[in-house]
């Protein structure tokens, strides 16, 4: 009994000092962590900058030097969407998975894979000029001293950020745009994805690889850009040979996510120096991506040309790190990197994972084989410094060196300027490889001749300068349709190891269509082009619907209706049209349900089998008679903008000119989520003079619910109207809603 008692109490304590060690670790974990900034809070003292809000809450900065206009538009934006930045920060110093937790440890994992850190590291002071290092620092320290001003909403660890940071932002990103989450996801399925190519003389179609959840977190830094079904985008110029009076016109329309951290946001940067541009840009970005100056504008679209290749080593039976190469063992460069993963709210644990790197480049072990990958624009970081230079140029020559740089790896990009002048250009940093392999396989990893180090230059990519058509456009398609033949590139022309796409989307179509039946273009053409709410007669959708009206279809008078409704519907998606949400509804189903492969942002060419139309129509039938009754249902009332309390029918629809893409919610609406986002129309007059337009779906106000700007924009965009964009600082005052410096309180 004596020893009973004596255990009693031994169990006693040890419950008790347990409880109050899970106590202390409880109150430890929830128990909110501010940090510690002061020293950060004098950096407003050395920078000259005033922050001009307008009247939509757009913010035009004004410094004294392009450092300072960097550091206000550092902290102008952390005011509007601070949460978005930090992840973006967090990300590219691989401590998201410590703030996020495990489902965002593979983008920790991905950037120690990639060397980011050590390559910014070890190229930063050399690669960058000292202009644009300067501006890095200034967007840093802007964000570091809104954190300073407000460390309840900052991360623990993260400040302060560095323009090391910021770089470090666009190396990880970058890639993404160009599908590597896709190649890192299949590397990481449970069996090999592809085979590898015999070398031969010859090339067999790639296949379009597919999306897995592995690396959601990955593919989030990236948005909808990363996914194999990519929501598009537009950009198109037409030059004064044929406008009706003279004017340059450029239209500058990427659809991006309309949430997360490649949603666009809306500035006006102006120095002393000569930096003056207007347009649209990212989380985490010190300057504008897509916009225009007072003398050249351009925009971006995803192209998708075959950067990134994936090659299978061939491992020493005898040494599990080492692979052949040119018919000798080489050593893998094997390391074990931490990655901080939280458990329960600043409870961390860390956990060991192992990168390899070969002669090809990052490399991972997998139970079928180990992989190395190569893309283009390894090892570069210069991404900041060409865009910069897009930024501050004054020329097509100026313009067209920054492009000829090879720092931005992608897009097709679109040009015009106040001289009259229109470009486009297939860009990509595409690798110069050896014709004697299919590159949208997997490679041998065991031989130099697979092993590429030079890229095209961008006098041998596809391009058109200042056709005699007077026009040139993107709209995700292939580079050989960006005008009016004869004057088109010529496929001939270009190695098929290039992997230059052919495929055309809905909105080239109808761009060809509306602007080759129009010679002499008003300003009120440009916008009604643009805002073009068709499917082209020549797209794949009167095909699928003669498809359905052919087909034996199941003894349902629903669906026969529905089927009749489309044979009358005109294919246009505005707002009050009565047979666009079955079409819509139809595509989303077999989309959702993954019962046809096909990409939503370019519906043409594309072969669905009848029984899958059947049962996609089929879904939206009940879809809209469950939630409406009725299957005529206006288009406006099923799709629509949502964003806090505002709730508004939108027309236009997926690959289409005035683009909307939504996903379906539990009332039968499709929510807006991607497309027309932030949307530029810019044109210069005969004398050289620019006026723009802009809209964005929401607002300034990113991430601050009861700002005036939170969704003040959204009728607008619905109406499809636009507002003025204001350059001048007289007439920005005139429009005024706040002036200010950082750091000051708001008025």
């Amino acid at each position: 009994m004596k020893h009973w008692k004596r255990w009693q109490w031994v169990l006693f304590w040890v419950l008790a000092v347990t409880g109050g060690t899970a106590v202390v670790l409880l109150a430890y974990a929830y128990w909110p962590a501010t940090p510690n900034l002061n020293h950060l809070t004098n950096l407003g003292e050395q920078y000259n900058v005033q922050i001009l809000r307008d009247q939509w809450g757009v913010p035009h900065v004004f410094g004294q030097t392009d450092a300072d206009t960097a550091f206000g538009f550092g902290y102008a934006h952390a005011e509007d969407d601070f949460l978005t930045i930090q992840q973006t920060l967090a990300a590219a110093r691989g401590m998201l998975a410590q703030i996020e937790g495990p489902d965002a440890a593979p983008v920790d994992y991905i950037l120690h894979l990639l060397r980011v850190r050590e390559l910014v590291a070890e190229r930063y002071e050399t690669d960058l000029s000292p202009e644009v290092r300067a501006v890095l620092q200034g967007y840093a320290d802007g964000l570091n001293y809104y954190a300073a001003l407000h460390p309840d909403k900052a991360f623990p660890g993260l400040y302060p950020v560095s323009g090391e940071d910021i770089v470090a932002g666009f190396v990880q990103r970058t890639p993404l745009f160009f599908g590597l989450d896709n190649t890192l996801t299949n590397l990481f399925k449970e069996e090999r994805q592809e085979e590898i190519s015999p070398r031969t003389a010859f090339f067999l179609p790639g296949k379009e690889l597919n999306f897995s959840a592995a690396f959601s977190r990955y593919t989030w830094l990236a948005g909808n850009a990363a996914s194999p079904i990519a929501y598009g985008s537009n950009a198109f110029a037409v030059s004064p040979a044929r406008s009706a009076n003279g004017e340059t016109f450029l239209a500058i329309n990427s659809h991006q996510p309309w949430e997360g951290p490649v949603a666009w946001y809306e500035a006006h940067l102006h120095s002393e120096e000569g930096w003056d541009t207007v347009g649209g840009t990212f989380p985490g970005a010190p300057l504008i991506l897509v916009g225009h100056n007072r003398d050249v504008g351009w925009g971006f679209t995803v192209n998708r040309p075959d950067l990134i290749d994936v090659f299978v080593l061939e491992i020493n039976p005898d040494n599990p790190n080492q692979y052949r190469f040119d018919g000798e063992w080489r050593d893998l460069e094997v390391r074990e990197v931490p990655i901080r993963v939280k458990l329960l709210g600043r409870l961390t644990w860390t956990v060991k994972q192992e990168v390899l790197w070969s002669v090809y480049g990052p490399t991972v072990r997998q139970p079928h084989g180990t992989y190395a990958i190569r893309y283009g624009s390894m090892g570069d970081i210069r991404h900041v410094e060409a865009w910069f230079r897009l930024n501050k140029a004054r020329n097509f020559e100026e313009w067209r060196a920054a492009m000829g740089m090879g720092a931005i790896p992608m897009f097709h990009a679109v040009y015009a300027d106040k001289e009259g002048n229109i470009y486009y250009l297939y860009n990509g940093r595409i690798p110069r490889r050896s014709e004697h392999y299919n590159w949208q396989l997997y490679l041998p990893g065991n031989t130099s001749e697979t092993l590429w180090t030079d890229y095209y230059s961008i006098d041998e990519l596809p391009q058109v300068l200042n056709p005699t058509s007077g026009f040139v456009q993107s709209a995700n398609s292939t580079p050989f349709i960006a005008t009016f033949d004869p004057e088109n590139p010529d496929p001939a022309d270009f190695s098929p190891a290039m992997g230059i796409e052919s495929r055309i989307s809905n909105r080239s179509l109808r761009l060809l269509e509306l602007f080759g039946a129009d010679e002499a273009i008003t300003a009120e053409d440009f916008y009604a082009y643009k805002y073009d709410m068709f499917y082209s007669t020549e797209s794949a959708v009167p095909q699928w619907i003669a498809q359905l009206a052919a087909a034996n279809l199941p003894d349902d008078p629903d669906l026969r209706q529905a089927v009749d409704m489309l044979q009358r519907w005109d294919l246009q998606t505005n707002p009050e049209n009565s047979e666009a949400a079955l079409f819509v509804l139809m595509m989303e189903a077999i989309d959702r349900n993954d019962l046809a492969h096909f990409s939503v942002d370019a519906l043409t060419n594309t072969e669905i089998p009848t029984e899958t139309l059947v049962a996609g129509l089929t879904e939206a039938v009940a879809t809209l008679k469950s939630h409406f009754g009725r299957l005529d249902v206006p288009w406006s009332e099923v799709n629509r903008l949502r964003r806090g309390t505002v709730d508004l029918g939108v027309g236009g629809g997926p690959d289409i000119l005035h683009a909307v893409y939504g996903r379906l919610e539990e009332d039968g609406r499709l929510r807006g989520v991607a497309g027309d986002s932030y949307v530029l129309l810019v044109t210069w007059d005969a004398q050289g003079n620019v006026h723009s337009q802009s809209i964005h779906q929401y607002g300034s106000a990113t991430l601050v619910e009861d700002s005036p700007h939170y969704a003040d924009q959204a009728a607008l965009f619905v109406a499809r109207e636009m507002k003025p964009v204001w350059m001048d600082e007289q007439v920005i005052r005139e429009n005024l809603e706040q002036a200010y410096r950082p750091g000051e309180e708001r008025p």
